[in-house]
């Protein structure tokens, strides 16, 4: 039996313990971190998607200096969050905020579905593998079955979320084409995603949006039949290699931001000499704290204790010991939030608390804020997108917005936002081929990427050379709120060839 769904069709009218394995999982999602369209009228667009309105019937630089106190979120240029009473108007609370309504489903502009850029001739326009006269059909693999139900079945959400968007807002679509997504389980297996890709090679005539633990296994496939394959984010080394393949989170292991152990010595000066970096010992996460681990000391930090914790380890305490005993100012853990917890948890048991406790954005989630209570206290995440709590971030609140429309149980994270980025990139590129489209001429359109932001959703990725974004920004969890910790949208600077995962 092969696991895979059928066809989820979007139309233009929506219609309204195995332990290890577990923590396998939590593991590869570290190394994560690691045409003019028109204004549509809000209550149109809630009446075409069944749903009514409230009332009515059914840049790169150098590191600036951070100095040692929280900034308002958004300090700074562009669009990187509003300031802390447009957050508490906005109702932000934990992570996500409060959802926009449906009078935030129109965009326009550079925030229109089909962006800003002027639309090509669809003369020469012809139909190919999953494009008929009346749809372009894009898969989305993503893990839905497995030990974790609906892993990431945020970035299929997502991906179906602007697809809706486009449907509902271009009715002559991509050269007089809907989009038609079809939807996939990749299973949490290597297998699964691999017969996913085979199916998506002969259907569909792309791939966007997918996220998978472990993406190897439809690197091949991909490759094979040269398949657009516009990815959520990329786990492996086998499909950072595949050709036809990129990911709107650009990440190359061996290349550290400089920006991340800039941040850290000029807010905490002290902890630079008192490092630890822990991490549960799964392949993907040994990687990624060794890569972090050479960074630091490229950077001048000595790191006194360097763990790995088994994935089947419960008790904490003796790696909490050896912290407290060698003086550690600062910890860097590498492991999925519910492990986080747990070594936060032995912390608190033994009075211990470093000045700096430093996680990837895996955790920035309610189900941390819940989870954590206040053990999460002073927990601070480097991340290369913005608050999703921040309604004044155009596209933010487009993707909140949409994303409610297709799921209103849905939750914003961050491998769904990079879903809708590469689902909206896809589609600009396709309306800038116009009757050029083919796989191909997609391919090497999506190679030359070097900047891509998603209308400021997220920091600059260089998604056609698949590297490392050379800026983070840094919040921290008080209270069981983020805030932002770091001024600017985004710190920037070199990258640090570590030399480790490349």
């Amino acid at each position: 039996m092969s696991g895979l769904s059928g066809a989820t069709r979007v139309p233009r009218r929506l219609v309204p313990p195995r332990r290890r394995l577990i923590a396998a999982i939590g593991g590869v999602m570290l190394l994560l971190a690691a045409a003019c369209g028109s204004q549509l009228d809000p209550a149109t667009v809630a009446r075409a998607n069944g749903t009514a309105l409230d009332g009515q019937a059914a840049a790169p630089g150098d590191p600036a200096d951070v100095g040692g106190g929280p900034t308002d979120v958004g300090t700074g240029t562009g669009t990187g969050g509003g300031d802390a009473s447009d957050n508490a108007a906005a109702g932000a609370t934990g992570t996500n905020g409060s959802a926009p309504t449906t009078g935030d489903l129109a965009g326009s502009g550079e925030n229109a579905a089909t962006g800003s850029g002027s639309a090509a001739s669809c003369d020469g326009f012809t139909n190919q593998t999953g494009i008929t006269d009346d749809t372009i059909t894009v898969a989305n693999v993503a893990d839905i079955s497995g030990p974790v139900p609906g892993l990431f079945e945020s970035a299929q959400q997502s991906a179906r979320a602007y697809a809706a968007y486009f449907n509902a807002s271009n009715p002559k679509g991509i050269c007089g084409r809907e989009l038609n997504v079809l939807t996939m389980d990749g299973r949490t297996e290597t297998a699964g995603d691999q017969q996913a890709y085979t199916r998506a090679c002969d259907e569909a005539f792309a791939a966007v949006g997918s996220m998978v633990a472990d993406d190897s296994g439809g690197a091949k496939a991909a490759a094979s039949c040269g398949l657009p394959d516009m990815r959520s984010l990329t786990t492996s080394p086998a499909r950072r290699a595949c050709q036809t393949c990129f990911s709107a989170y650009s990440i190359a292991p061996n290349l550290v931001p400089a920006a991340i152990p800039n941040f850290i010595e000029k807010k905490e000066p002290g902890v630079t000499d008192h490092a630890a970096v822990l991490y549960v010992t799964v392949r993907s996460a040994e990687v990624n704290a060794r890569s972090y681990k050479t960074a630091y000391e490229k950077s001048g930090f000595t790191v006194d204790y360097f763990q790995g914790i088994d994935p089947s380890e419960f008790n904490y305490a003796p790696y909490v010991q050896q912290m407290k005993d060698k003086g550690i100012r600062m910890v860097q853990y590498f492991g999925p939030y519910q492990y986080t917890v747990r070594l936060q948890q032995a912390m608190r048991q033994q009075d211990y608390k470093p000045d700096i406790f430093l996680q990837d954005p895996t955790i920035y989630t309610d189900k941390y804020v819940e989870q954590a209570g206040d053990d999460g206290n002073g927990s601070i995440v480097y991340t290369t997108n913005d608050l999703f709590s921040n309604m004044n971030n155009k596209e933010m609140k487009l993707y909140r917005a949409w994303l409610n429309q297709v799921d209103p149980n849905a939750e914003p994270d961050y491998f769904g936002l990079y879903a809708w980025s590469a689902t909206r990139l896809f589609v600009e590129k396709a309306v800038a081929l116009g009757g050029k489209l083919n796989r191909k001429s997609m391919v090497r359109a999506l190679s030359k990427v070097k900047d891509w932001t998603s209308n400021g959703l997220h920091t600059g990725m260089a998604v056609g050379p698949k590297r490392t974004s050379p800026c983070a920004a840094f919040i921290q969890l008080n209270n069981r709120k983020w805030r932002k910790i770091s001024p600017k949208d985004y710190l920037c600077g070199p990258l640090i060839n570590t030399g480790v995962g490349g």
